[in-house]
């Protein structure tokens, strides 16, 4: 009974193999679409059953790369692996298509295999030193032509604290410049094959030079120092030369000048009564010129109230005040008024004009003064300027001061104390209208 067993099987394994003889040639592979990177080695399958005779050829397009066995194409990256498979070395982006493996019988049976390369991306930078320079107000147009496969995304920022995103495209257009536009931009080139590719561009917007003072009037004394300083802005950068009522100044024992970054100092050291006087800061590139002016003088500075706002009495009010002064104070005037203050409208009074007596010398730059008002209203408003001299002149006049007095029908609170010209608003404009009334009031 065994016998019988392994009798029929031979014969159904001599069937069977005389059945495949006597069929045709077919592919045991598959066609596959394959993706790969520049420079990697891809394997593309060919496996055929039953070839016998026949040939297999490999096709890209109408070029025959293989017959048999036989390379046709001269191309050395190309080889034959384990049979009939296809072996491309350091793909490239021209390797990209179609491959066909094909039998060459009557039938022209073939297999497709379609091969796309990935690219990673590279940038073209336009400028290409990648330094763009214009003029403020003017344009600036930033190029990064980008390639690769897939097509890659150009995205823009500015690299700053924040690396402001700015937008996408291959062109970043700027315009209407002006001195903050100045800076790094930078490109960013993405498709997702290998990493991103960064251009960095810096961008110069020229403009004529901006001066700011830190103060445009410097208190000093004799035998004492001043120190001047002001900051430039500019580009080109400038050049930045200090003047003395319109003449250059040098370089001396006493005198010097120095920059650090945009600041540039003028240090006088031993002030003498020459030094005092009208001082410039001169800048100039070649778009053009800028000049602030810098007061040194030996003045009191302006009255500084330190009394609260509010009185003690009804009738009565004890002012004080500071001034910084070197010398010994000559001479102190106070003007004050009072206001008739209702919900709509502030209503001045007449200006009372008092000279106080010069305090004895503080051996100190401040002078401290006190001076009570007598006879005043009760529950009124005033308000009070100051004016000090010393034997380089009268101050500037202080900023205006409003107090109060106790008791009456109205007992104004501290938030209702706004000077009617107020220091963070038009002190200056304060200052030159009570200066001229001032001087009116000597003449009387």
């Amino acid at each position: 009974m065994e016998m019988y067993w392994v009798l029929l099987a031979a014969v159904f394994i001599a069937a069977q193999a005389q059945n495949n003889r006597n069929d045709g040639p077919r592919f045991l592979s598959r066609g596959h679409s394959f993706r790969t990177v520049v420079g990697d080695t891809l394997l593309l399958p060919c496996q055929v059953q039953n070839l016998g005779s026949l040939v297999l050829l490999w096709r890209r397009g109408p070029a025959v790369l293989t017959a048999a066995s036989l390379m046709v194409t001269r191309d050395e990256r190309f080889r034959l692996v384990d049979g009939y498979n296809l072996q491309i070395t350091d793909v490239g982006p021209q390797d990209a298509g179609d491959y066909v493996c094909q039998i060459s019988d009557r039938v022209a049976r073939d297999q497709v295999h379609t091969v796309e390369v990935l690219v990673p991306p590279s940038v073209r930078a336009s400028p290409e030193s990648r330094h763009a320079a214009a003029r403020r107000g003017g344009a600036a147009v930033l190029e990064c032509r980008a390639a690769g496969n897939p097509v890659p995304t150009v995205t823009w920022h500015k690299l700053n604290d924040t690396n402001t995103r700015l937008g996408e495209g291959p062109q970043l257009q700027l315009s209407r410049l002006e001195r903050g536009h100045s800076g790094r931009y930078a490109c960013t080139v993405d498709n997702g094959v290998g990493a991103p590719l960064v251009a960095e561009f810096q961008l110069q917007v020229l403009y004529p030079p901006e001066i700011t003072v830190e103060r445009s009037w410097v208190h000093t004394g004799e035998g004492f120092r001043a120190e001047l300083l002001c900051t430039v802005l500019a580009d080109p950068p400038a050049e930045v030369t200090w003047y003395q009522n319109s003449f250059p100044l040098s370089a001396s024992e006493r005198v010097t000048m120095s920059a650090r970054g945009n600041n540039h100092t003028l240090l006088i050291a031993n002030v003498q009564p020459e030094d005092f006087g009208n001082y410039s800061c001169v800048a100039d590139n070649s778009l053009g010129r800028a000049r602030q002016h810098v007061e040194v003088s030996g003045r009191p500075g302006p009255a500084r109230f330190t009394s609260a706002p509010l009185a003690r009495a009804h009738t009565r009010y004890l002012l004080a005040f500071a001034v910084d002064s070197y010398p010994p104070l000559d001479e102190l005037r106070l003007l004050y008024r009072q206001l008739a203050i209702n919900e709509s409208f502030q209503q001045p009074g007449r200006w009372h004009d008092v000279v106080i007596p010069a305090p004895e010398p503080a051996g100190s730059l401040t002078h401290r003064v006190t001076h009570e008002l007598r006879g005043l209203q009760p529950g009124a408003v005033y308000e009070a300027i100051v004016q000090a001299k010393n034997r380089y002149g009268w101050n500037e006049v202080s900023d205006i001061f409003q107090f109060h007095t106790l008791g009456g029908t109205h007992t104004a609170h501290a938030d209702e104390l706004t000077p009617m010209f107020a220091a963070t608003s038009r002190p200056r404009l304060a200052s030159s209208i009570l200066l001229a009334l001032i001087y009116t009031l000597r003449l009387i």
